[in-house]
């Protein structure tokens, strides 16, 4: 069976789309080949910044011959849907088949598709492929209707046979010939070539000076960077991200390594790694003894006479130029911190708006500051330390670094708190706050950082609660999701005992107060703009009136109290609780990656206290391992048949059984041990439950689990006696008690 090898060789393909188009050129055309009749037996996509590769191995050599039996209508059926029958089936009356049915005779149409050859399957295929290639942007040039992500040169389309004759696959795509040619590196080996197969086209790439892997170019340049940082005593900073980027910008990676000007070395080593990274794609070169980035990386694409001296030297000349900008930003900051402090950095957050609903950036750190002082003492902070962190914590926002660089927001806080000689635990939470962002971001551990995090997320999710902004299915503009799961994290990674319930009421009706601030501010300017433009229209005074009586009306509201932070009744019953739901979904996600099943979770969630993470997790882990053990399975069956039985008396007798089980009507010596083993567990799940060792009440209630069992194979519940009856029914509703005090079974599942 055939193998075919297919190039697309174009300019310049952007580093960031590279991966994404090799995998769609082989899904696609895979797709198209298999839908077309043709299997194989497997397939290999490759990419440099001037190709698209595929290798498809052991392809048929021609799609099978294919009968196909169509009923059609009956004999005597009209003959216009005989003729219509006879159009779709392509065929003429006399090649039709009349069989005998139930219902009469019918014409039956055998239709034969002949295979076809894989060379017209495969021009077919990757025409369609080209013509709607899925680029995230693409472009026409010429005369031409072709779209490209740059302009497409040429292709290479050929089947090579077992024998390894290669034949070129008959195709044109708006003007551009398949053929069996490629060419090499754009100055070491231009010149076009001929190939018979990959093996062929792979070695002679190479001798090209062409790395077809991406794989491979990546672990060359990490390879050739390391051994020169480790020959001179310094080591590269890893950085897998930059490092796939770059392989997508080189065929023939030519590694060099440079030395950084001593006039930058006093710069923050993020700032430089930053700069080189984002601006030049320079590895970031670090020495272990100093901890200082003194040298970088960069990967040229092209061999030279000089060893890159060069290259080297025109790069250090607009690394320069780049990390001056970086000195000026750091020093001016620098500057602005020590003449007006890191608030007076921060004071233009005033006129900077988080959202039109919920004021300014200066409105949400005071909110935070507020918040971060009363969560303070729950978490071991200290409230001053607190409240002055949540004050400067977003201050180097209004930093020249950080508008330049965004994604060194919080970090630079820490360097300008600590030039600000602030508390090493405020510069710490500076830049602590933010985390974690996500699932496998560290968790802040130092108290004063747990603090301000918590608040920040907090203002954040009941401030957007309030304006009702929560998120809609898959979409979630102010990423509140993450937000909720980091409270999660920060809570639980701390063993904080934060009743979440009251947390969210302190900081919604702060949150909720604001929003109704800005909604009475906003109206009332609309009622005096109103009556203003009233004056110069023929307007009747009592409408005028309305309009001024409604403007003080409004004021008078903002002064009665909204600004001092009274929320509506409506935040603490509806939209707390709602958030307080929209915890428990994130918490159910977490726990779930951790292995705990949902209805476990159910269960736990059930019971009061539900709004302490950190207590509701201890609970469920305590029954998710109960419920592993033999005892586990077997009580929570006893339970539940219990609970039935209880259920269908209840109902069938309109009463309550909850109280009333008493010894001396027990007939049976297992009604008897079912009263000890119940006052036994009784007795030992009550103190553990007020004393949180929830493995002890667990311990407890399994304790029950033999009785139980005993007690419904030896004694029929519904007895003909009602006294009895009722007692024994009273004894159920003391098992269904006492296990419903440890948690909800009746959600437990199987």
């Amino acid at each position: 069976m055939p193998n075919l090898l297919i190039e697309l060789f174009s300019e310049e393909i952007p580093a960031r789309m590279q991966a994404r188009a090799a995998a769609d050129l082989k899904q696609r055309l895979t797709e198209g080949l298999v839908q077309a009749g043709l299997t194989y037996a497997g397939a290999a996509a490759f990419s440099t910044p001037r190709r698209l590769t595929l290798a498809v191995d052991g392809v048929t050599g021609e799609s099978p011959t294919l009968h196909e039996e169509r009923k059609g209508p009956r004999v005597d059926a009209p003959e216009k849907a005989i003729e219509g029958f006879l159009r779709g089936a392509g065929l003429t009356r006399d090649q039709l088949e009349v069989r005998d049915e139930k219902k009469g005779q019918v014409y039956v149409a055998t239709i034969t598709r002949p295979g076809r050859p894989a060379a017209e399957i495969v021009a077919e295929v990757l025409e369609d492929v080209i013509r709607n290639f899925p680029w995230p942007k693409s472009m026409r040039w010429g005369a031409g209707s072709l779209r490209w992500v740059r302009p497409l040169h040429s292709i290479l389309c050929i089947l090579t046979d077992d024998a390894g004759e290669a034949t070129v696959v008959p195709l044109s795509v708006d003007g551009i010939t398949a053929g069996n040619t490629t060419a090499g590196h754009r100055f070491m080996g231009p010149d076009r070539f001929a190939v018979t197969g990959f093996d062929d086209y792979a070695a002679k790439l190479k001798r090209a000076r062409v790395i077809l892997s991406a794989e491979e170019r990546a672990d060359h340049i990490w390879q050739e960077a390391t051994n020169l940082a480790f020959a001179q005593g310094f080591e590269v900073v890893e950085d897998r991200g930059l490092l796939a980027e770059v392989a997508g910008l080189v065929e023939w990676p030519v590694v060099l390594m440079g030395q950084i000007d001593d006039a930058f070395l006093g710069l923050p080593p993020e700032v430089l790694q930053t700069s080189m990274k984002e601006h030049q794609k320079f590895f970031s070169v670090r020495n272990p003894a100093t901890g200082r980035i003194e040298k970088f990386i960069t990967v040229a694409n092209i061999e030279t006479a000089d060893d890159g001296a060069t290259i080297l030297a025109g790069n250090q000349k607009v690394l320069a130029a780049r990390l001056s900008d970086a000195r000026f930003f750091w020093e001016n900051d620098l500057r602005i911190v020590q003449d007006k402090g890191l608030e007076g950095m921060g004071a233009g957050l005033s006129s900077v708006t988080f959202h039109n609903k919920l004021g300014s950036q200066a409105d949400r750190i005071t909110r935070i500051a507020a918040l971060a002082r009363e969560i303070a003492p729950v978490v071991g902070a200290d409230p001053d330390l607190a409240e002055q962190a949540a004050k400067v914590a977003k201050a180097d926002l209004q930093s020249e670094m950080v508008g330049e660089f965004p994604e060194l927001q919080g970090l630079m806080g820490r360097y300008y708190a600590q030039a600000a000689g602030l508390d090493a635990a405020v510069a710490a939470a500076c830049q602590e706050h933010y985390q974690p962002l996500g699932p496998s971001d560290a968790v802040p551990t130092a108290p004063v950082s747990v603090a301000v995090a918590l608040a920040d997320k907090l203002d954040t999710l009941t401030g957007f609660w309030a304006i009702d902004e929560k998120p809609t299915g898959s979409k979630d503009p102010y990423a509140l999701r993450r937000a909720a799961l980091g409270v999660i994290r920060l809570v639980l990674g701390n063993g904080v005992r934060l009743p979440l319930f009251g947390g969210l009421i302190v900081g919604g009706r702060r949150n909720f107060a604001s929003a109704i601030n800005l909604r009475l501010g906003q109206l009332e300017g609309h009622f005096r703009v109103a009556a203003l433009e009233a004056l110069d229209v023929d307007i009747e005074e009592s409408v005028l009136g309305k309009l001024l009586d409604a403007s003080k009306k409004t004021s008078s509201l903002l002064e009665a109290g909204f600004e001092q932070g009274v929320a509506p009744q409506e935040w603490e019953t509806v939209k707390a609780s709602d958030l307080l739901s929209f915890f428990h979904d994130r918490l159910k996600v977490h726990l779930r990656e951790q292995g705990i099943r949902h209805d476990v979770i159910d269960a736990c969630l059930a019971m009061q206290g539900n709004d302490d993470l950190t207590l509701l997790v201890k609970r469920a882990e305590a029954l998710a391992a109960f419920l592993k053990t033999a005892d586990g399975e077997n009580l929570v069956q006893g339970f539940k048949r219990a609970n039935n039985i209880l259920t269908q008396a209840e109902d069938k007798d309109g009463v309550e059984y909850s109280f009333g089980a008493d010894l001396k009507f027990a007939e049976t010596e297992v009604e008897r041990d079912l009263f000890a083993a119940l006052d036994s567990a009784e007795a030992a799940i009550v103190p553990a439950m007020e004393t949180e060792d929830y493995a002890a009440a667990m311990s407890a209630m399994a304790g029950m689990r033999a009785a139980i069992d005993a007690f419904f194979e030896a004694v029929q519940v519904n007895a003909d006696n009602a006294v009895v009856r009722r007692n024994r029914l009273n004894l159920l509703a003391r098992i269904r008690g006492i296990c419903l005090q440890v948690a909800d079974l009746t959600r437990i599942e199987g």
